[in-house]
């Protein structure tokens, strides 16, 4: 399993990228994450103008084997929830860093202990 360098990582297993020109990341989980899960079959994810804080459920995955929150990794507002996701929620297990990203947020606060890629991949080793 490889986690993609250019992104940073929560212990809860959500996955940030960069930031944009106008502060906007993209968030997901981890293949780690989805592959625990199992075959994910419904996603609450959060709405467009949703406020979300560091560390506090903002949604949740059902999957064969479980319900698993959510849990936002910057604090923020949401500025896109990803429909296809919601159409299809198996994109969260086939393409966890592409297509089955979750939703998009304009961060105000960027807690200070986002893992690397390396660390991440530390983290769930051990």
């Amino acid at each position: 399993m490889s986690n993609p360098q250019q992104l940073r990582f929560s212990k809860e297993h959500e996955w940030l990228s960069a930031a944009d020109e106008n502060g906007v990341a993209t968030v997901g989980i981890t293949e780690f994450a989805a592959n625990s899960l199992g075959d994910v079959v419904y996603a609450q994810l959060p709405a467009v103008g949703d406020k979300i804080t560091a560390g506090e459920s903002c949604g949740e995955l059902e999957s064969t084997k479980s319900v698993s929150d959510l849990f936002a990794p910057v604090t923020g507002e949401v500025t896109e929830a990803n429909q296809d996701v919601v159409d299809d929620p198996a994109l969260v297990n086939s393409e966890p860093f592409a297509g089955g990203w979750l939703f998009k947020v304009k961060i105000t606060d960027e807690p200070a202990d986002l893992l690397t890629a390396d660390e991440y991949t530390a983290f769930t080793a051990g």
